[in-house]
């Protein structure tokens, strides 16, 4: 079985994802992690990001896979280093969605993705899974969030275990925001696979919602498929 989870930037897709892979017993795949992947190793090497070729050559070179350990998140290795962390700094944020928008980039990433699916129960989140990697998929999710709720989330995320003042969360929950409205623009806008929800998804605003009641939902969806 595939499961699709789409929607924008900080809606809780990576989180939810992980939590249906542990409840379920499916293999999670983060396919905006491998995007971000491509970008990071392109901004490492010191490419152009405006020369198409040479970021494709890039996606097309580096090797990228997913390691986990029991009670631990998934981690995404490229060439076989970690680079969990380097993937969610603000300055590939800044980029991904011009990355991502290359055609020569998504095929190489869409083939990458297929092929993980084969012979496995999976779930799959990013923006264009349930209507461009995975059409048939059995269950198809759209997540979304408050703006807000989502540049808080993002920001969280990047400064977890550590101690930040109140003054420096909220001006980099207010940058942060800026970006993901301006990443929302250029991913729904976009010539190649944009961003935009399956005829056939299930919308969750989880805006209010616990993790647990999103995961609830979401396995509920997956319950009533296999029935």
């Amino acid at each position: 079985m595939i499961v699709a989870i789409d929607g924008p930037a900080g809606s809780g897709k990576s989180t939810i994802a992980r939590e249906i892979a542990r409840k379920l017993g499916f293999q999670q795949l983060d396919t905006g992690a491998m995007y971000r992947a491509v970008t990071y190793s392109a901004l490492d090497r010191s490419v152009d990001l405006d020369d198409e070729e040479a970021v494709v050559d890039v996606a097309q070179a580096i090797h990228i896979t997913f390691a986990s350990h029991a009670g631990e998140s998934t981690r995404i290795m490229v060439d076989g280093h970690d680079v969990s962390a380097q993937i969610r700094t603000p300055e590939v944020d800044a980029c991904v969605s011009k990355v991502s928008a290359y055609p020569g980039v998504r095929e190489a990433m869409v083939v990458l993705q297929r092929k993980c699916a084969d012979a496995q129960d999976i779930v799959a989140e990013g923006r264009d899974i349930g209507t461009v990697v995975f059409p048939h998929a059995e269950v198809k999710i759209f997540l979304t969030a408050d703006p807000h709720e989502r540049a808080r989330r993002r920001v969280a995320q990047r400064h977890a275990g550590e101690h930040v003042d109140e003054a420096t969360l909220e001006r980099e929950v207010k940058q942060t925001l800026s970006a993901l409205e301006e990443r929302d623009r250029l991913d729904a806008s976009r010539a190649v696979a944009p961003l935009t929800a399956a005829p056939d998804a299930q919308h969750i605003d989880s805006t209010r919602f616990t993790i647990d009641e999103v995961v609830d939902q979401v396995a509920a969806a997956v319950n009533a498929r296999r029935a």
